[in-house]
């Protein structure tokens, strides 16, 4: 079975940001989760440090899928998007969201497995 990284960069409503959490960790997350093929999820927030100024989005969602049928799996989710199955809020803006899936080109690197003297300028 083929994984894949569902990565979803999205913004609160300004204002509502509190009950975005709420509606994201609480209602949104589980939603997907019940969708076939998506097994699990992570949210993150933009830090403080930056490697750059340009930050457009403030909120990351990582969702993990893991189909034969990434196509199938998209059209189920797109189907229950603002039915009893996928609620949505007015806590989140919609004009601004960023959704890209991935598929690995490589194995995950682990530092420990790597690590060597710095190179000499």
């Amino acid at each position: 079975m083929a994984k894949y990284t569902f990565v979803v960069l999205t913004n609160p409503t300004s204002g509502k940001e509190a009950e975005y959490n709420k509606w994201y960790n609480e209602q949104h997350i589980p939603d997907v989760l019940n969708v076939p093929g998506f097994v699990a999820a992570q949210r993150f927030r933009l830090a403080d440090a930056q490697m750059g100024d340009e930050n457009p989005h403030r909120y990351l969602a990582l969702y993990e899928i893991e189909t034969a049928d990434l196509a199938g799996a998209l059209k189920e989710l797109k189907a229950r998007v603002g039915t009893a199955d996928m609620v949505m809020s007015d806590a989140i803006d919609l004009k601004g969201v960023g959704a890209h899936i991935f598929t690995p080109v490589a194995e995950k690197v682990q530092a420990k497995d790597v690590l060597r003297p710095r190179r000499a300028a």
